[in-house]
């Protein structure tokens, strides 16, 4: 007899298998009855809810400044609250400083020579000076004097003007460099103080690009404890007082340093510890940060690089979030936000699954933030937006279902299946049936260059109109030539033939139609709209092999479509023509079924997912036969270890340097040597 506890499991398991099942008999009927306009805009609106929650911080007016507004707010609130850090401490040069001085700029070189005099008795750890020496003064030669002198390890200021055109001209590159050969030799050595805020807002958020032009950075110079932040471009990591009455960072004027003030004193303040020099005057290297810009205020650049040697001291070095885990959030958002749209449950608990959801996506960045993940590119905003998107854009459609009817009949079976399948299916209806078999086929994949790139270009109803015409361009191409398209994958097209009938000039007909395709695809090109940037070219990929064939998804809306190893080997030689420099390409199993003659070898690949590399051919119908001839000798000799091959080969390139394929194949043959394969990426 079942416990009260088996029962209540049983009761929930048999809810959740009741919700399931309801959920999919509504989303086979909505996708059934709805009609294809709608369809279309359904899936248009489902590709913008896509692109926002992949690429609102990047790409998306307004939205990017939302984005790094919430970026400001979560990596402020939950920044770690610290003690004073007692291994840094900054010694200023302020507003006082100027008044006693009497100079602005240049900095007084007499007073910086008199400080860096007094620290380096005082057994600091290293000197990181945040100060351009890059005019003259009559003091110069006080300060080169003091720099010469010093024990301490010292790092003083350098930019570029290549790095820092805004900042820094040549003369006063041409200054700096002469200087600091003048001291060179000492403990005083070049460091970079480059800084880089964000285009868009002028907010230092990240460590800059270290290029190799210049020195290391400041903080990098002054500690070798982890050489791995020399490449690091992640967040800075800025910490705040957990007293506001002792902030994170010990500031002393520089007058201490200076005066008659007994240096004995400050022992205790420098010893073992970084000093950090440079500058807090009002409205001089003062910077915006994530906590100014949601508390007010700036911070001045030497306590950037305080905020920035303390990170490295700790090892504190923020992990990325990789581009594939980023597209997996923006699918899985909108994938959420589709399916909730779908679910037949009473107001408040959609309601209640609704919030739910926002609640879990405006969360998840606050959990990866407090360990340790660099969240600033998280599309935090754009995962709400591509969710309400999505479930409104797929909302509207299933309450459209019931006032529309999905028509399948010849008319629709044509624009897919040459006219003759097509009325042998008409005439046979059984051949709809939900079945599979095993057949050899000719399987083709496409791919429009950039054409993803270029829909970012443009306005949402040119790319609809760009694309139909191109698909339709295409599809009429496999058509004429008796294939069978198999789907489009946006502007890719997969077409084969061999099935669901076959004929004996199949391989003639694919290798036509591929070829066509692409000339269709430069016809495309040449007769875009004015004010449409460039279009890429069309590439081609053709296998020879067996699939699994027939009707596959469901009584209520099934797809003819091919399954199988053949497949992937097209989309692969297909991926494969950007690497190999070609526009088509089709694999030897095609070239020796075909009696097209003008097939160019093109080495042997290696490609992921199969265990054998292949041969691969470029039909060139425009290429002279007597050059076809001689390449395909060439290729043969060089397999078959004849180096001289190699050399008449380059001496083709040579001859043809428009013809980059070669160039390209020349350049295999040599990295893999005779009868090896070159793995594609």
């Amino acid at each position: 007899m079942a416990t009260g506890a088996e029962q209540v499991s049983a009761g929930a398991t048999e809810k959740l298998t009741r919700s399931a099942r309801g959920l999919r008999t509504r989303m086979h009927q909505t996708w059934r009855k709805v009609g294809p306009w709608r369809l279309a805009i359904t899936f248009l609106f489902l590709a913008l809810a896509l692109f926002i929650a992949r690429y609102s911080w990047e790409r998306v007016p307004i939205a990017a400044d939302i984005e790094r507004m919430l970026y400001d707010v979560r990596s402020t609130s939950m920044a770690p609250r610290v003690a004073q850090d007692d291994r840094i401490v900054m010694v200023v040069f302020n507003d006082q400083t100027l008044i006693e001085t009497g100079r602005r700029s240049p900095l007084d070189r007499v007073t910086l020579a008199k400080a860096l005099a007094k620290l380096d008795t005082l057994g600091a750890k290293g000197i990181g000076i945040d100060i351009l020496i890059d005019q003259a003064t009559p003091e110069d030669q006080q300060l080169v004097d003091a720099f010469k002198a010093l024990r301490t390890p010292t790092y003083l200021a350098f930019v570029s003007a290549e790095t820092n055109p805004d900042f820094v001209e040549y003369g006063q590159e041409e200054f700096l460099r002469a200087f600091q050969q003048s001291i060179a030799g000492g403990a005083v050595k070049p460091a970079s103080v480059l800084f880089e805020s964000d285009l868009t807002d002028n907010v230092i958020r990240s460590w800059p690009n270290q290029p190799t032009s210049l020195p290391a950075l400041l903080s990098n110079a002054l500690t070798p404890v982890h050489p791995e932040f020399r490449q690091y471009i992640g967040a800075i990591r800025f910490r705040y007082p957990a007293d506001p009455e002792r902030p994170v960072f010990a500031k002393l004027p520089i007058q201490l340093f200076t005066g008659d003030f007994p240096a004995e004193a400050l022992r205790d303040q420098i010893a073992g510890r970084y000093v950090l020099i440079g500058g807090d005057i009002f409205d001089v290297d003062q910077f915006e940060t994530p906590a100014t810009r949601v508390q007010g205020g700036t911070t001045i650049g030497l306590e950037v690089h305080a905020h920035m040697l303390a990170q490295l001291l700790d090892g504190a070095m923020f992990k990325a979030v990789s581009p594939s885990m980023l597209w997996a959030a923006a699918i899985l958002v909108v994938l959420a936000g589709a399916l909730t749209a779908m679910l037949d449950v009473r107001p408040w608990l959609l309601g209640l699954i609704l919030l739910a959801q926002i609640a879990i996506i405006l969360l998840i960045p606050y959990w990866a933030q407090a360990r340790d993940v660099d969240t600033q590119y998280l599309p935090v905003f754009g995962w709400v937006a591509g969710w309400f998107i999505a479930f409104a854009a797929v909302g509207t459609a299933a309450r459209a279902v019931g006032s529309e009817q999905r028509r399948f009949a010849q008319s629709a079976l044509g624009k897919y299946l040459p006219r003759d399948v097509a009325n042998l299916i008409m005439r046979d209806p059984d051949r709809l049936a939900l079945h599979g078999e095993k057949r050899e086929i000719y399987a083709l994949f496409t791919d429009l260059e950039g054409f993803t790139k270029l829909s970012h270009a443009i306005a949402p109803e040119m790319v609809a109109f760009l694309l139909n015409r191109y698909l339709d361009m295409l599809s009429e191409t496999v058509l004429r030539h008796g294939g069978t398209i198999d789907k489009f994958v946006g502007d890719a097209v997969v077409a084969f033939w061999g099935a669901p009938i076959s004929r004996v000039d199949d391989p003639d007909r694919a290798v036509e139609a591929a070829i066509a395709m692409y000339e269709a695809g430069e016809a495309f090109r040449r007769s875009a709209p004015d004010g449409v940037p460039p279009i890429g070219c069309t590439r081609v990929g053709l296998h020879f092999g067996e699939a699994i064939v027939g009707n596959f998804g469901g009584e209520g809306r099934i797809q003819y479509t091919a399954l199988g190893d053949s497949m992937n080997a097209a989309a692969r030689l297909e991926s494969a023509n950007k690497q190999l420099k070609t526009t088509v390409l089709v694999s030897e199993t095609v070239a020796k079924r075909s009696t097209f003659s003008h097939f160019r070898p093109m080495g042997r690949v290696a490609v992921r997912g199969r265990s054998t590399p292949f041969a691969v051919y470029e039909p060139v119908p425009h290429l002279p036969e007597a050059d076809v001839t001689r390449l395909t000798a060439l290729v043969e000799r060089f397999d078959n270890g004849d180096k001289t091959a190699l050399e008449e080969l380059e001496s083709y390139a040579s001859d043809h340097p428009e013809d980059a394929a070669i160039a390209n194949l020349v350049y295999r043959l040599h990295e893999v040597g005779p009868g090896g394969s070159f793995v594609l990426d």
